[in-house]
Order: C-alpha cells, then sequence, then structure tokens
C-alpha cells in the first residue's frame, strides 16, 4: 500500500517538472532558467530516490547522489558564468 503512495507522489512530481521547463525556456531572465533548472534537477534526483524504493535497489540511491552533486557543480558553474561572464 505504501509502495502506490510512492507510485502516486513520483507522478505528481513528474507532471510538476512540465512547470519547471516551460519556465526554463521562457524564463524572462537568466536566472530565472538556471533557477528552473535547477529544481527539475532536484525533482528528478527525488524521482530516482523513490524509483530506488520502489524497485527495491539500492544501487539507484547511488545513482542519485551522483546526479545531485553533478546537479549542483552545474548550478555553481553557470551562476558564476552569469556573474563574472567567464568561467575562471
Amino acid at each position: 500500500m505504501v509502495i502506490h503512495g510512492y507510485i502516486a507522489i513520483s507522478i505528481f512530481l513528474a507532471l510538476m517538472a512540465f512547470p519547471c521547463l516551460y519556465r526554463a525556456y521562457a524564463g524572462p531572465t537568466a536566472i530565472d532558467r538556471v533557477v528552473a533548472i535547477n529544481v527539475v534537477s532536484t525533482k528528478v534526483t527525488v524521482l530516482i530516490v523513490f524509483l530506488a524504493i520502489i524497485t527495491n535497489q539500492d544501487a539507484f540511491i547511488d545513482v542519485a547522489l551522483i546526479y545531485s552533486m553533478m546537479g549542483f557543480i552545474a548550478t555553481i558553474c553557470v551562476s558564476k558564468y552569469i556573474e563574472k561572464g567567464n568561467l575562471l
């Protein structure tokens, strides 16, 4: 019964990613786009964790952690690029 709750929450999170994708596409500023992509990355990470719980495979947790770290580093790099104008 608990698995059905995780599946329902996963579907809800997947559907709520679409407004964030729209904001990333049509955002008026670059900062709005960066925040929207960061939110989508966080939602994907949570979806991977729910997939690990639903399928009872612990390897997906490692994938979620790596994906989370990659999203964080990408957000920092893009934010620095927007602020300074270069990556170095």
